[in-house]
C-alpha cells in the first residue's frame, strides 16, 4: 500500500458509499494552518475493520479523529479495539452525536484518548494545537465552510450535504436535536457564494440537513429562489420542512420547480395528539394535512412522510389511525420507522411509567412496551420493512391500493405482512420476481385477518 505520511487523519465509516462525511469535511476545513498535514479517510461499514486500520496506519498518523454514529459504532468499537493493539502511542480523539453525552457514553469512549462532545468544528483544531477546547458553539459566520472539499468524484456520485442553519426550535424527545433550540443561521450571502461554486462544478443533488428548513420562511423562500433561477436538468433538492408551515411565498417557489426537483421530508410521526403532546411535539395535524394535500395536488414535489411506532402511549388503533390518515394523503413515500432510544434523547424518561424496553444494541430499537409487547413489536417491525420494500419500491403503486379497498391500510398490510412472513420467513432479499407473485397471489385471496393484537 503506498502512501505518504499524515500528522493527523478524520476517518470515519460512512452507511454506504453514497453518503459523504459532511462533519469530518468541516474539521479539515477549520484546521487552519494544520491543514496540510491532515488526511480524511472514508470507509463504509461493509468494510472489514482490519482492512480500514490497515489504510489508516499505512499514513503514520500521530492522532486520528474518528466520527462516531449510531450505525457505525458496532464496527468502530472493533477498529479501535484493533488500533489501540497495534498503535498504543495513537491518540486518538471521537466525535459525533454517539459520544456527545458524557452520562450516556458508550464503551468505545474508553478506548479513546479524548472525547469531543457536540460541534467539533473548532474544537478539534484547538485539541490539536494543544489549545484549550472552546466550551461554547462556535459562531456560524466565523466557520470556514467546507464545500470546496467536495472532490469531483463526491459530486459526480455522491449525495453533497449542505446546511443554511442549525438547532431546531422543537422539542421532540425522541430527537437529539430537542437538546439544541437556538437556532443558528449562516450568513446567505457567504452560503450562496459557496453554493454557486459548486454549482459551477457541475454539482447536481444537494440534501440539506437543516432539522427544520422552513422554519425562516424569508430564508427558505431566498434560498429556493437561488436555486429556481439556476435550475438546469437532474437538480435535485433534498429538505426537510415542517409539515404546518407554508407561506403564500413558499408555495409558489414550490410550484415553480419541474416535478421531481424538489424532495421534502415531512415529519408528522404521529397523528395522537395526546401522545405528541407527552413526548413534547407542537404539530397543528389539521393544518399539516392541509398543508400535504395541496403540496400533492398542486406541485411537483416529491413527499417524503415518515411516522414513528412505538412511541410511549400510542396504541395500536392509534397507529392505525394515523397510518390510515397518512395514507388517504397519498404521500409518494412513507417512512415507517420504530423508535429509537438514541444516546442523550429525552425520550428515556417515559421508560418507567410506560414500561419502554429497548435493544441494548444499535440501534437501539424499542422491543416492548406497556401497550405493545414483544411479539407485536415484531410484527410491527416486519410491517415496517416490508412497506419498504413494497410500497415505497414504487414498483406495485397501481397494484397495492387494491389489497385495502374499503378496508384500513394498515390492518390490511398488517394482514399481508404476517402472511408474507409466514409464506418466506424472510424480511430480506426476497427476488422481485419472487414479491410480485406473491403480492399478486395474496391479492387474489379472499380477504384475512391478522392474528389478534392486544388493545
Amino acid at each position: 500500500m503506498k502512501t505518504t505520511a499524515s500528522d493527523i487523519v478524520l476517518a470515519t465509516l460512512n452507511a454506504r458509499y453514497s453518503h459523504c462525511a459532511f462533519g469530518l469535511r468541516y474539521l479539515i476545513a477549520n484546521l487552519g494552518d494544520l491543514q496540510p498535514h491532515a488526511r480524511l479517510l472514508e470507509f463504509n461499514i461493509s468494510q472489514r475493520p482490519l482492512d480500514i486500520a490497515e489504510t489508516i496506519l499505512a499514513h503514520q498518523p500521530k492522532i486520528l479523529g474518528l466520527g462516531i454514529y449510531v450505525w457505525n459504532l458496532t464496527q468502530s468499537t472493533e477498529l479501535l479495539a484493533i488500533l489501540k493493539r497495534i498503535r498504543p502511542d495513537l491518540t486518538i480523539v471521537l466525535g459525533g452525536p454517539e459520544v456527545s453525552f458524557p452520562s450516556d457514553q458508550p464503551p468505545i469512549c474508553r478506548l479513546a484518548d479524548h472525547v469531543i462532545a457536540g460541534e467539533g468544528d473548532l474544537a478539534f483544531a484547538a485539541f490539536c494545537r494543544g489549545d484549550a477546547i472552546p466550551k461554547s458553539t462556535p459562531n456560524l459566520a466565523e466557520l470556514v465552510l467546507p464545500y470546496d472539499l467536495y472532490t469531483d468524484e463526491d459530486i459526480a456520485h455522491r449525495i453533497l450535504y449542505v446546511e443554511a442553519s442549525r438547532g431546531c426550535p422543537f422539542q421532540c424527545e425522541f430527537c437529539l436535536s430537542s437538546l439544541d433550540t437556538s437556532v443558528r443561521q449562516f450568513p446567505l450571502d457567504t452560503f450562496f457564494t459557496a453554493m454557486q461554486r459548486l454549482l459551477d462544478r457541475g454539482a447536481l443533488r444537494f440534501k440539506f440537513v437543516d432539522r427544520s428548513f422552513n422554519l425562516d420562511l424569508a430564508t427558505a423562500t431566498a434560498i429556493l429562489r437561488f436555486f429556481l433561477d439556476r435550475y438546469r436538468p437532474g437538480l435535485f433538492l433534498h429538505l426537510e420542512m415542517i409539515p404546518d408551515r407554508f407561506s403564500e411565498q413558499l408555495r409558489t417557489r414550490l410550484q415553480q420547480f419541474p416535478p421531481g426537483a424538489v424532495q421534502l421530508e415531512i415529519g408528522l410521526q404521529t397523528f395522537n395528539e395526546e401522545v405528541a403532546a407527552r413526548i413534547g411535539r407542537r404539530q397543528n395535524n389539521a393544518l399539516a394535512e392541509t398543508n400535504l394535500r395541496w403540496l400533492r395536488e398542486h406541485t411537483g414535489v416529491h413527499l417524503h412522510t415518515d411516522l414513528i411506532l412505538g412511541l410511549p402511549g400510542e396504541t395500536i388503533e392509534s397507529i392505525a389511525d394515523g397510518f390510515d390518515r397518512l395514507v388517504a394523503l397519498r404521500p409518494h413515500i412513507i417512512q415507517v420507522g420504530i423508535l429509537k432510544r438514541l444516546r442523550g434523547a429525552p425520550i428515556a424518561r417515559h421508560d418507567t411509567a410506560f414500561g419502554m424496553i429497548y435493544n441494548p444494541q444499535p440501534p437501539y430499537e424499542i422491543l416492548q412496551n406497556n401497550l405493545i409487547d414483544f411479539p407485536t413489536m415484531q410484527r410491527l417491525w416486519r410491517f415496517a420493512r416490508y412497506w419498504e420494500i413494497v410500497a415505497n419500491s414504487g414498483r406495485f403503486a397501481e397494484m397495492l391500493p387494491s389489497l385495502w379497498e374499503h378496508a384500513s391500510p394498515f390492518h390490511r398490510f398488517l394482514a399481508f405482512s404476517d402472511w408474507l412472513f409466514a409464506e418466506t420467513g424472510q424480511t430480506h432479499a426476497i427476488a422481485l420476481s419472487r414479491l410480485t407473485g406473491l403480492l399478486e397471489h395474496y391479492r387474489q385471496q379472499p380477504v384475512s385477518v391478522s392474528a389478534p393484537i392486544p388493545r
